[in-house]
């Protein structure tokens, strides 16, 4: 038998374990990695108490989320950020969007946008690049902000209550694998016909045919969307009187007190009674809380009335400091959109300190920001740290990791795969230390639900986030309109939030 160079050699797998068991800390690690995994047994418990979860400014979000196992995070991350400033304007204690009802058009959507796709690519090989890229997931669960923002102006928003969870949204993956399996099926017969002489006027009639399947597929899988529906929701009783006092230390009611005439302010100047003292009032058992009622109203018309705010009035920010992607420029990314007709998938990069003041901007002004990065790296998921710190790989394994940002996004090790919702940080001296993360994976996965990232991990992991333009300094936003460079979607940053 020839010696292979290429080959491990055996002599020296026979060094590889003499230096092994020669060192102590190898065994006392191998010890603790292999009984409770590696994560635990990296843990730092200095790191923890390191990173408490206290933040200088934090807002006050609804109850936590779950995307359960379903790649929806972008949708769920997208709707947080929006019912907050719904449950703020209506003063609601609680809300929820439907998830599910975008989860429906968003599936039809990214399949027509697929089958046009292939419309534009029928002369390309299957085994191109750009045909391998367009195929690789034709309606797959992962998304953006800006798929939002497009599912949004075109379907609206219902609440939970009129289009709940089904078993395949909490699940998706077989309803995705079939569905994608009938897509590529109907690809294949796109290109056959094409190559039979089949002109793109046929063709996009038999595509038009093929939606129809889709939907079919959809319907049966997620049930049918609403076109109107009913909603009422009860706002919070403000008859305590805790926010109807002036604070200037004088007795007398603000402006936005809802008490009424009966509203009497207590010598403290913080507190009023509303005529009797509670202990005194005659209990009927009714709710009587103001209440918020709608009948028959279309998901468009939802939107457009109870959400304060508009989704085009943000902006896609990225802090990738490759050198194929310079700051300072707006970037587009071919094959990328989910809606047909709203165009591809765009962003404007920015140096990190440009980055980083518009996210306390906006926290700060008191509005959660939308935020993509790579959750998996020196993170502990159940625990609810991010934070390199508190996962000491290096130390368990004995080598340090050393790729910075730029590395981590050209050779595809830290690629953004989750969006979450930033609620708070922690300022101290000027400078943020900490931030406050608002997760989709229900209320038993980190602090309640919440999770908190060290700076440092913002700064090394952190890649997009999501920003209203009133936020932006002048030069982020010249170049909303400036003349974009095109990625293609092979290229680093293209990957989308699963």
């Amino acid at each position: 038998m020839t010696s292979d160079a290429s080959a491990i050699k055996p002599e020296l797998l026979r060094e590889y374990s003499e230096s092994f068991n020669k060192d102590r800390a190898n065994l006392i690690a191998a010890d603790a990695a292999v009984s409770a995994g590696v994560l635990k047994a990296a843990t730092d418990y200095r790191g923890v108490r390191e990173l408490p979860r206290d933040f200088s400014v934090e807002l006050k979000q609804g109850s936590i989320t779950n995307q359960e196992h379903s790649g929806r995070c972008w949708m769920f991350a997208s709707l947080n950020t929006l019912r907050y400033e719904l449950m703020h304007r209506w003063n609601l204690e609680d809300f929820e969007f439907s998830e599910t009802y975008l989860f429906f058009w968003d599936a039809m959507e990214k399949s027509n946008t697929y089958l046009e796709n292939v419309l534009a690519t029928l002369d390309e090989p299957t085994d191109s690049r750009t045909f391998d890229a367009v195929n690789a997931g034709p309606s797959d669960d992962g998304g953006w902000w800006q798929m939002f923002a497009a599912l949004v102006n075109k379907y609206g928003l219902v609440p939970k209550s009129a289009y709940p969870e089904s078993a395949n949204s909490r699940n998706s993956s077989d309803f995705k694998q079939y569905l994608n399996s009938k897509l590529r099926e109907f690809a294949r017969d796109l290109r056959r016909r094409h190559a039979a002489g089949e002109g793109l006027d046929a063709l996009r009639t038999a595509k038009d045919e093929q939606m129809s399947v889709v939907y079919r597929f959809c319907a049966i899988a997620l049930g049918e969307p609403p076109a109107k529906f009913d909603w009422a929701a009860y706002t919070k009783d403000d008859k305590d009187g805790k926010d109807c006092c002036k604070s200037d230390g004088k007795c007398g009611k603000q402006d936005g007190c809802k008490c009424g005439d009966e509203c009497k302010c207590e010598a403290d100047g913080k507190s009023c009674t509303c005529g009797e003292k509670s202990d005194d009032k005659k209990h009927s058992g009714i709710d009587d809380r103001p209440v918020i009622r709608e009948t028959g109203i279309t998901p468009l018309e939802f939107y457009k009335k109870y959400v304060p705010v508009d989704v085009n009035d943000f902006a896609s920010l990225c802090n990738s400091p490759m050198a194929a992607t310079p700051f300072g420029k707006r970037y587009v990314i071919k094959f990328s959109a989910n809606v047909a007709e709203a165009g591809d998938m765009e962003f404007v990069n920015v140096p990190l300190d440009v980055f980083k003041k518009a996210a306390i901007d906006q926290l700060t002004a008191g509005h959660p920001i939308w935020f993509a990065c790579d959750c998996t790296q020196f993170a502990l998921r159940h625990d609810g740290f991010f934070d390199q710190s508190v996962v000491r790989v290096d130390q368990l394994f004995g080598t340090e990791f050393t790729l910075d940002k730029a590395d981590g996004l050209e050779y595809s090790d830290s690629p953004s795969n989750h969006a979450m919702t930033f609620t708070g940080v922690n300022i101290e001296d000027g400078k943020p230390n900490r931030w406050k993360v608002e997760n989709s994976w229900g209320k038993d996965n980190g602090k309640d639900g919440y999770y908190v990232m060290s700076d440092a991990w913002f700064d090394r992991f952190v890649t997009e986030i999501i920003i209203r333009k009133e936020y932006l300094d002048d030069a982020t936003r010249e170049l909303l309109t400036a003349e974009p460079v095109v990625l293609e979607p092979w290229q680093p940053l293209t990957k989308r939030c699963i």
